[in-house]
């Protein structure tokens, strides 16, 4: 969703940016430049920040938000998005960045991917409204990995770095509850400790697109896996009791997602998720539960 404020050039735009999940995540091979190859199908869902662009005069970029563990500075990606932009396009107006916090940091939901595409969505709108999102896309991945995806949002199949994005037909409908523990986790780390010849199950992708095109709650439920899980989850075993309590209470399916250290169930009623997300607060005493649900936003 996009509001903005202004005549026809906007002086000041207030955007939605959606966490997002993986309901599979496959790692295929280490590259020679220290990538790795990835197989996922990504989903957003309902949580989301707000993050409100507005032009200034200083011709520099200036960062608010209401958490105190957002960085302010060039460390964050929705900085590196503005300042990239402004001296990509030679932009002389500055932006003011607000960044109304939800989505937790660091979590494996993509949350600073996420504002970074929603700043570059704002800065189009204000500075080039006629050029179309897709000429965005590579400069995106320049930013970040995730950052493509959140551009357009919904249901997508994405392959390479993760940065190449095939869109399919939208996840059938799932109420999502998101819980994140209190832990740390590097995402460099996680892929630099992952043994890819040791790895024994792997997701099928191309049945969860079946699955996903034919509408089968049952089928997507079933081919949810994450192989990340075996760095992640066996140096934080929280995260399988986690798991465990969401499948026990009504899940549908559950997972980590990204490199974690967050974990997502899938429900197909509302009231059995937002009990569950009560009770894992209670259960396993941390406070970044969320209850939401998938989305696919046409922004």
């Amino acid at each position: 969703m996009i509001l903005y404020y202004g005549e026809l050039y906007m002086d000041k735009v207030l955007i939605k940016a959606y966490a997002k999940i993986n309901l599979t995540l496959d790692v295929l091979r280490r590259l020679e430049n220290g990538y790795h190859e990835l197989e996922m199908i990504m989903q957003s869902v309902g949580l989301c920040d707000y993050v409100e662009v507005e032009k200034n005069n200083s011709g520099s970029v200036r960062m608010f938000s209401n958490s105190s563990k957002v960085p302010l500075g060039i460390e964050n990606t929705a900085y590196k998005a503005a300042d990239g932009l402004m001296q990509k396009y030679g932009l002389k107006n500055g932006v003011d960045i607000r960044i109304e916090k939800h989505i937790p940091v660091a979590a494996g939901l993509a949350g600073g991917s996420a504002d970074a595409a929603a700043v570059i969505k704002a800065m189009r709108d204000m500075f080039m409204p006629s050029e179309p999102i897709e000429n965005f896309l590579d400069f995106a991945s320049s930013i970040g990995k995730d950052v493509p995806f959140c551009l357009k949002n919904g249901t997508a199949f994405a392959f390479g770095l993760g940065d190449k994005l095939l869109y399919i037909k939208d996840c059938p409908d799932f109420y999502v509850v998101i819980a994140k523990p209190d832990i740390d986790v590097s995402t460099g780390e996680v892929y630099k400790a992952l043994k890819i010849d040791e790895i024994s199950l792997r997701p099928d992708t191309k049945a969860m697109i079946k699955a996903i095109e034919l509408s089968d709650k049952k089928a997507v439920s079933e081919k949810v896996l994450n192989v990340l899980e075996t760095v992640t989850a066996v140096k934080y075993p929280v995260i399988c009791r986690i798991k465990e309590f969401m499948v026990k209470n009504g899940a549908l399916a559950s997972a980590m997602s990204g490199s974690g250290p967050s974990v997502f169930g899938l429900f197909e009623n509302e009231n059995d998720a937002r009990q569950v997300c009560e009770r894992i607060k209670q259960e396993f005493g941390i406070t970044e539960v969320y209850s939401t649900q998938t989305v696919n936003p046409r922004d």
